[in-house]
């Protein structure tokens, strides 16, 4: 791969990152606004939308479908273990604990993800890679407001709280939207993709008023172990679980190189919104971010090659 390659690959899909979030760096800068109040928005009013819409407006077939989605929920989980074992074995609080369980589970598929499998692969690997994207979405408003409740909650609270998280119900309505064939009404429907194509932005505006006030506090161990699973773990597990679910071509070169993203926007959400180590969380995902260059350059001539 070639230096104007590497530098393609950083103007085209990570510049765009950095550009959105220090817009939201300087809105926190200059003037007084509640980051909480945002990530409120985005979680129960946007993300709900766009997963409903990704859902039922993806156009590959069932057996596509199920091989990728069932890769990248098997793989998200083994990740989680990964970083769960890490922490318990450091001896890390729970709190802490649980925000490196997020920073491994969760990876930028979405804003990230998609636009990096554009460039590498095309069309074809952006179908592929929106379906990764779609499991990331369904396991962060499962899985992770479930991990994330654990912060404060115990086990049954926090279960009983996924009842309350409007995306669940997105899910299950687009299934059922296509086991039968239905449609939403024009208005509703253009409502909804409105507001879905709002929550990308809105995460990274977010990303960046959380910047304005991320603290390290010495939490070096920490970082380096969120940074370890994410970057290393993460496509190391993808690679061994290609041959079980059967992906090849395109379908196996999207499927790892969406588990090799770094922490996803969606997490600083989360750690916001369940008050789980958020100033930390966004050490990592901007640590992850500013080094994914670093494991991403070799990951793709590996599978372009």
């Amino acid at each position: 791969m070639t230096l104007s390659s590497l530098f393609s690959i950083f103007a085209n899909n990570l510049l765009p990152v950095f550009l959105a979030a220090g817009a939201g760096y300087a809105l926190a800068h200059f003037t007084v606004i509640d980051a909480r109040s945002i990530s409120r928005v985005a979680f129960y009013i946007f993300s709900p939308c766009l997963v409903f819409i990704l859902l039922t407006e993806n156009q590959l077939g069932n057996g596509a479908i199920i091989r990728m989605i069932g890769f990248a929920i098997s793989q998200m989980g083994l990740v989680a273990l990964l970083a769960f074992a890490g922490a318990r074995l450091l001896r890390f609080s729970r709190q802490m604990t649980v925000a490196v369980v997020l920073g491994g589970l969760l990876p930028n598929a979405g804003n990230f993800g998609l636009s990096v499998n554009l460039f590498a692969f095309g069309e074809s690997g952006l179908a592929q890679a929106s379906l990764y994207f779609i499991a990331t979405a369904v396991m962060a408003h499962t899985a992770g407001v479930y991990i994330a409740s654990l912060g404060k909650s115990n086990w049954k609270k926090a279960l009983y709280g996924l009842a309350k998280i409007p995306t669940v119900y997105a899910v299950f309505l687009a299934f059922i939207f296509l086991r039968f064939g239905l449609t939403l009404p024009l208005p509703v429907h253009r409502a909804a993709t409105v507001l879905g194509d709002a929550a990308v932005p809105a995460m990274l505006v977010l990303l960046g008023m959380l910047l304005r006030r991320s603290d390290w506090k010495g939490k070096v161990r920490e970082l380096v172990l969120a940074n370890g699973v994410r970057l290393l773990g993460s496509p190391l597990i993808a690679v061994l679980l290609i041959v079980p679910f059967g992906l090849t071509g395109v379908a196996r070169q999207a499927g790892i190189l969406e588990s090799a993203m770094p922490a996803a926007v969606m997490t600083t959400v989360l750690a916001t919104e369940f008050e789980v180590e958020p100033e930390f969380m966004t050490s990592v995902v901007f640590t992850t971010t500013l080094l994914s260059p670093l494991t991403l350059t070799p990951i793709l001539a590996f599978l372009i090659g």
